[in-house]
């Protein structure tokens, strides 16, 4: 029988059974088992007994699942525990179904098996690059720590400066004794230098390097091999080979993630013959200091590419220093190429596709798998003829100006200036968490604002994972994922089971740790009552690089002398002057009594008198500014010889009160003259009583006498600008006579001028002399107090004579009818419902046509 047929008989059975489990699922699913248990507490029974089995089927389920899958949910001890380990289970369930997916598509031939790859003869070195995902076993593989197993072990607790571990320098021209020499950094710290310093800033690359020559082609992967460098004897033959090589490609891979510092964890050397495969997690790793015999060596070249962190990996962990580095990542920038990468020079020149996955593989796996050590010796493999090509094309560009140089000098001095990085412990500052391993960066960048307690309980997390990855050496990340942090801190577990359920599959190590983790999340909400907020430290604090330290002299509380910064050139106009008093002769500020004293406030006597000053004389400057203590002195002493009139509130007839008259003459001849108009109050009879006949005759006479005035007023105003037109006819007449003349050019400006300050000077004046005749004609007529209605007698003689003169009261004879509020309700005559505001008298529009 053939897999397919067997496997369709197979899931023909089981196919059915699983419907059949289903439905009874979602049939008691519908019933109300709760409403069933206090009704008949047998049913209560069975439901508990059944609900255990069910517990101990999935908790079997989850545990076969999770040896499958490679992750764990732990036991689930009561109901509560699917819902607090919902996540987890979900999880166990989905990868072992893709796993189950992928299973039964190979058992029925739907794709085929992958087996495991291996190096056969005649196999092409170009292979295809793959797309498929690495294994996560390959990533983060389940191992022992080789670091427990070194005979030196890191420190982690080490916060000082970090001393160089060498032991001897081949090679030096600095002795070693002198070599260990310390400094400030930028963040003002005590550091060592390179030892190595002396000797590459004097490094003077050999001839060939300039030179363009013959690429050498490299040989085929397939039919050479590497050679496994795992012991120290083989370290030395290496070397007897390395020293009679001109140039030597390296390469480095390097793990981070099991341990709190990092480990370089394989090291990849070419020649032109040969590739070595150096295993740098031996415990004697220590005495790989041997290879500076090579490395520090002047008259090899050293080819790396992206050898930043390279340099420092040596340095920390084998004590190996460059000297006469040449970076191909560099001459790629400086060339301009494409791109920058390895795989890019690979493809470049070689035609080669890198497969870049195995770049996050865990490389502290042995024995290697083919694949990785196939990958590892590709790195070195072709880069010295990729070195040869790049080396070309700086020689063919080295007529090329820049101000750093030739391309090739760029090059090695970039190259240099690798050379010299240092390794520095990383750094944290668990009160203010500045440094590298610190918490301030990390808030700095976030974008929630944590309140008193959230603040205090993630420092305390921080801290605490910190210590552990320390003590452990392990990963910050392996210890506590930064997620798992922030849910910590945002739900706030108050209990135990709670703080469980937030550790999921990438945090398992810390359920062994569960009460102490615990007791930091509760130890952190006590200190964050009494705390500060993320905000406020924020505000209170700045970065210790930004502190500027106050001088000596400062601190002593001796006086500084501080002067006005002011630039006397601008960033934008250059030299030239922005005012007259930077110019060269220009004139000097005057010192601050003799400065022109500006009035705040101006009378309109003054702005008059100014005005006329420029009709009459066009051709003089502007007015002289008087003195605000002038102005007001002034106004007091006229306000002083004014005739004080008191107002009795009775009116003033028209035919009495002096008209104003030469206003517009007076404009127009410039001369300024002030007007007092004394207006004489109008009397009536001492004994008050007029008849009607006689008020209405007075009222028409006021009437009348306001009209004709008014009348009169229009007609000045008209003979006025009639005159104007003809005064500014006649002078443009005469300036077009004057023209004629002979004058200079400046005359001619200093007439312009004068023309154009005396029209707006007349406009102005006309428009004040019409706003003023406007507001006395809307001036409204004072009330006369003395013929005011009466409160306490509203039908007496004051009221009889107001509503008299409103055209009410007496008609024919006969008194007006009083209204009253109250006849519509004691009445008996019917009346009709009064229009609304919106309804007009006539025909509706319903029968409008």
């Amino acid at each position: 029988m053939e897999s397919s047929q067997d496997y369709n008989s197979l899931r023909e059975a089981i196919q059915p059974a699983l419907v059949a489990v289903t439905r009874s699922a979602n049939g008691v699913a519908n019933e109300d088992l709760e409403f069933q248990r206090t009704v008949h507490p047998s049913v209560g029974n069975q439901l508990d007994k059944t609900t255990d089995r069910m517990l101990e089927l999935v908790s079997g389920l989850l545990k076969s699942s999770a040896k499958v899958t490679g992750q764990s949910t732990g036991k689930l001890e009561d109901i509560d525990d699917v819902e607090i380990k919902w996540k987890g289970i979900v999880d166990v369930i989905d990868s072992f179904l893709e796993k189950a997916d992928t299973c039964l598509d190979e058992y029925t031939g739907l794709i085929k098996r992958k087996d495991a790859p291996t190096f056969e003869a005649g196999r092409d070195s170009k292979r295809p690059k793959p797309t498929e995902r690495l294994d996560w076993s390959l990533k983060r593989a389940n191992i022992v720590k080789p670091q427990n197993a070194f005979e030196k072990k890191p420190n982690n607790f080490d916060n000082g400066p970090w001393k160089p571990i060498l032991t001897k320098k081949p090679h030096a021209i600095v002795p070693l004794e002198q070599s260990f020499t310390t400094f400030l950094n930028e963040e003002h710290t005590t550091q060592y230098q390179n030892p190595y310093q002396a000797e590459i800033e004097a490094m003077q690359y050999p001839s060939h390097v300039f030179e363009s020559r013959e690429p050498i082609k490299y040989l085929d992967v397939e039919t050479t091999s590497p050679v496994w460098v795992d012991t120290y004897e083989g370290v030395l033959e290496m070397l007897d080979e390395l020293k009679k090589a001109k140039e030597i490609a390296i390469d480095l891979e390097h793990h981070d993630y099991r341990t709190y510092t990092g480990l370089l964890s394989l090291m990849q050397i070419s020649t032109r013959e040969k590739d070595w495969i150096v295993d740098t997690l031996v415990p004697w790793r220590h005495k790989l200091e041997v290879l500076n015999e090579v490395f520090a060596d002047p008259r090899i070249v050293k080819v790396f590419h992206g050898a930043f962190m390279d340099i420092v990996w040596l340095q920390r962990d084998l004590g190996v220093y460059v000297v006469g580095l040449f970076d191909t990542h560099h001459a790629a920038t400086v060339l301009g190429y494409g791109g920058g990468s390895l795989a890019f020079l690979l493809k470049r020149f070689v035609d080669f596709d890198a497969d870049k996955r195995w770049q996050l593989a865990d490389w502290r796996i042995r024995p290697l798998p083919a694949e990785m050590l196939y990958y590892a010796r590709a790195d070195t493999h072709y880069l010295l003829y990729i070195y040869d090509m790049i080396r070309n094309d700086l020689a063919a560009t080295a007529h090329t100006v820049h101000p750093d140089g030739k391309p090739i000098e760029r090059v090695i001095a970039k190259s240099k200036k690798t050379a010299l990085s240092r390794y520095e412990n990383p750094t944290f500052d668990v009160e203010t968490g500045h440094g590298d391993r610190g918490w301030y960066n990390y808030l700095a960048r976030s974008s929630y604002v944590y309140n008193k307690e959230e603040f205090s309980v993630f420092k305390a997390l921080w801290n605490w994972r910190d210590k552990t990855a320390r003590e452990e050496d392990e990963s910050t990340g392996f210890v506590m994922n930064q997620n798992v942090m922030a849910e910590i801190v945002r739900v706030m577990p108050s209990d135990k089971k709670a703080l469980w359920s937030l550790l999921d599959g990438h945090a398992r190590q810390l359920k062994g740790r569960l009460d102490e983790l615990f007791g930091v999340v509760q130890e952190g909400k006590e200190k964050g009552e009494t705390g500060m907020t993320l905000l406020q430290y924020f505000s209170g604090t700045s970065n210790p690089s930004n502190v500027v330290v106050a001088p000596k002299a400062l601190e002593e509380g001796a006086k500084i002398d501080i002067k006005e910064l002011k630039s006397e050139r601008s960033q934008l106009w250059g030299g030239v002057p922005l005012s007259s008093a930077w110019e060269k002769g220009g004139k000097k500020v005057e010192e601050a009594d003799e400065l022109l004293e500006i009035p705040l406030y101006y009378s309109v006597a003054q702005e008059e008198e100014q005005e006329d000053e420029e009709v009459a004389d066009a051709g003089e400057t502007a007015p002289v500014l008087k003195s605000a203590a002038e102005v007001y002195g002034r106004e007091e002493r006229e306000a002083e010889n004014q005739e004080f009139t008191l107002k009795t509130g009775r009116k003033r007839k028209a035919s009495e009160a002096d008209v104003p008259s030469g206003r517009e003459e007076q404009v127009e001849s410039g001369e300024a003259a002030e007007e007092d108009v004394e207006m004489e109050d109008a009397t009536t009879p001492e004994d008050g009583q007029q008849d009607d006949s006689e008020e209405e005759g007075e009222e028409e006479d006021v009437e009348a006498a306001k009209k004709a005035a008014k009348q009169e007023k229009k007609l000045r105003r008209k003979a006025a600008k009639k005159a104007k037109r003809a005064a500014a006819v006649e002078q443009e007449q005469q300036e077009v006579e004057e023209g004629e003349e002979e004058v200079d050019e400046e005359a001619r400006r200093e007439a312009k001028r004068a023309e154009r300050k005396a029209r707006k000077a007349a406009k102005k004046a006309a428009k004040e002399q019409e706003q003023q005749e406007e507001q006395e004609e809307e001036e409204e007529e004072a009330f006369d107090y003395s013929k005011a209605a009466s409160v306490l007698k509203a039908d007496g003689g004051a009221r009889s004579e107001f509503d008299n003169k409103k055209g009410r009261g007496k008609k024919g004879g006969k008194k007006e009818k009083v209204f009253d509020p109250y006849a519509a309700k004691t009445g008996s005559e019917l009346k009709g419902v009064r229009n609304r505001n919106y309804e007009r008298a006539g025909r509706s529009a319903t029968f409008g046509k």
